[in-house]
């Protein structure tokens, strides 16, 4: 079975996605940048893209913050939870982009 043809606007949107990737790749710049991702930078839809195809990335929402952003919770590791990890963009002031990791409340308490 042969598959269907590409429409016009996913050529579109799959161009863009990688538009989106190179720069944000091309962005992180400097031995301070280590590779992480300017999120004031790009849209959030991009930027959700950006995590959606490299599953982790390192996005910084200032030139001091910066955090490690997963596709999904379940990158975390047994003593963490995913938390909801939510970035400045051009057009979104608080764009869900992905999963943060942090450290699970073990204290417990008294009973």
């Amino acid at each position: 079975m042969d598959a269907l043809p590409a429409t016009s606007q996913d050529v579109m949107r799959s161009i863009s996605n990688a538009v989106a990737i190179a720069l944000a790749l091309s962005a992180a710049t400097g031995a301070d940048a280590q590779g992480r991702v300017d999120t004031r930078a790009f849209t959030c839809a991009a930027l959700k893209s950006l995590v959606a195809q490299s599953r982790n990335v390192e996005l910084a929402s200032s030139d001091l913050v910066y955090e490690l952003v997963h596709e999904n919770s379940g990158a975390c590791r047994q003593d963490e939870t995913g938390a909801p990890a939510y970035e400045p963009s051009i057009d979104v002031p608080a764009c869900f982009v992905g999963w943060r990791c942090k450290q699970r409340n073990n204290d417990g308490g008294t009973r």
